[in-house]
This record gives C-alpha cells, structure tokens and sequence, in this order.
C-alpha cells in the first residue's frame, strides 16, 4: 500500500521547505524530485493554490503526483483581479466576475462540482461569488440565482 502526503501548493512555486520536506523526508523519496515534478505540473495556476497528492511505493520508494483544481473561490477571485474575498460577503462587495467567466469556471472544474447539468454547476459557482463578495455582471448573485432558478428556493 502506497503511502501519501497532500499539500496545499503556490503553482509552479512548491518548495523543499519545512512542509513539504518534513512530510516527504521520512518517506524516502528524493524530494528535489518531487518539488520539480510539481512544480512543472502546476506552473499553469501560478499564483493559485493547488492541492497535490503524492502518493509513494515504499518498497521502491516510486513516487506519483495526483495535482488537483485550485478552489472554485480562488478562481473567481483571480478572475476578478482580487487577492481575497470579502469578510463580510453579505454586505460588502469586493469586486465583480462575468457571467461568461463563471460559466469557464464551472466548466473547467466539471466533475469536482456537484451539479448533473453545466447550468446546476454554474449556479454553483455563482453561489461562491455570495460567499466572496463578488457580483455577477454588476448583480447580486443572489438575485441573479433567483432570476435563474425561477425563484424555485432550495430544491
């Protein structure tokens, strides 16, 4: 059975430092090796986090490398130009996403969602943006979800 460690990474920034080298080290894997595997799968997100999972074989201590989705949340962050969401999301507005963004975002996260149509999933992300503070296409998502649901309510 192989043993695992999951890290919470920067993309294309991972570091031998004291977490991920710490959780590695014991393992007996060469972790240089590690960080540059992660680090060329996750340059694409750079200036996101991203989940890994590096799973190794003890007995030839051979590593695999499992590099999640950043969060929904900092997705839309990014695309709003924002460094972090709103500490008082129903209140204070912090920036404003595209509908045409969400609907990327919900589609480049697909499967992690839990909708059965792009349109659940969508309407997924656009109940992120209540929790981050951010407006969709200069609306309350809130609105916008009642406007898109039917005012249907919980189902």
């Amino acid at each position: 059975m192989a043993d695992s460690v999951s890290v919470l990474v920067e993309g294309g920034k991972a570091s031998a430092g004291a977490g991920l080298g710490a959780a590695l080290g014991p393992l007996g894997v060469n972790v240089v090796q590690v960080v540059q595997q992660i680090n060329e799968q996750t340059k694409g997100f750079a200036g996101l986090r991203v989940p890994v999972l590096v799973k190794v074989n003890p007995a030839n201590r051979q590593f695999t490398l499992e590099v999640g989705r950043p969060p929904v949340a900092a997705l839309l962050l990014k695309e709003a130009g924002k460094e972090k969401g709103s500490g008082k999301a129903k209140t204070e507005v912090v920036g404003n996403v595209t509908l045409d963004a969400v609907r990327r975002i919900a589609e480049a996260k697909g499967a992690d969602l839990f909708g059965r149509s792009i349109e659940e999933k969508i309407n997924q992300v656009i109940g992120t943006c209540v929790s981050a503070g951010l407006t969709v296409d200069g609306k309350d998502p809130r609105l916008l979800l009642k406007e898109r649901t039917g005012a249907r309510g919980p189902r």
